[in-house]
């Protein structure tokens, strides 16, 4: 990654290694060290329809949540209403654009934690409910630089 080329004051986190009922999307606070805010985050549903089993995958058609590192794109408005569009940067997520992989919301996440039972699954897209997005949008909109997201197990 080029130096100067993202934001230096945040960066978003989403931890797949964390139950999707728990809160494991967050906002990083690079220059203070501190987690701003956090919500939860869908994953793919690649092969699994009834819970929490993860599968990663950079293929498309796999419906399924790829790992890396992505840079924080264009807002557009899509089939969910206002979508980022997610650029891949490592070989894991490569094709995340191609595949329509964005960052949304959708009705059917929560605003708050329900573990022990999980939340909707999506086709490979971050997504987070209506009310974070809000919360998101004002950090990207303020940002000069792309912010970026990693997404980790």
């Amino acid at each position: 990654m080029a130096a100067g080329k993202y934001s230096t004051r945040y960066c978003f986190l989403a931890d797949m290694s964390v139950t999707s009922g728990k809160k494991r999307f967050f906002v990083y606070n690079l220059e203070t060290d501190s987690i701003e805010q956090s919500g939860l985050v869908t994953h793919g549903s690649g092969t699994d329809r009834n819970g929490d089993a993860l599968f990663f995958s950079n293929e498309s058609g796999s419906n399924c949540t790829s790992l890396g590192n992505y840079a924080i794109g264009n807002a557009y408005m899509g089939k969910f209403g206002l979508a980022y569009k997610l650029h891949g940067l490592d070989k894991g997520n490569s094709n995340a654009f191609n595949r329509f992989v964005v960052l949304h919301a959708h009705g059917c996440v929560p605003d708050k934690e329900i573990y022990p039972f999980t939340i909707c699954l999506s086709l490979g897209c971050p997504t987070v409910s209506p009310g974070f997005l809000e919360v998101l949008k004002q950090y990207i909109e303020e940002e000069s630089k792309p912010i970026l997201l990693s997404i980790y197990h």
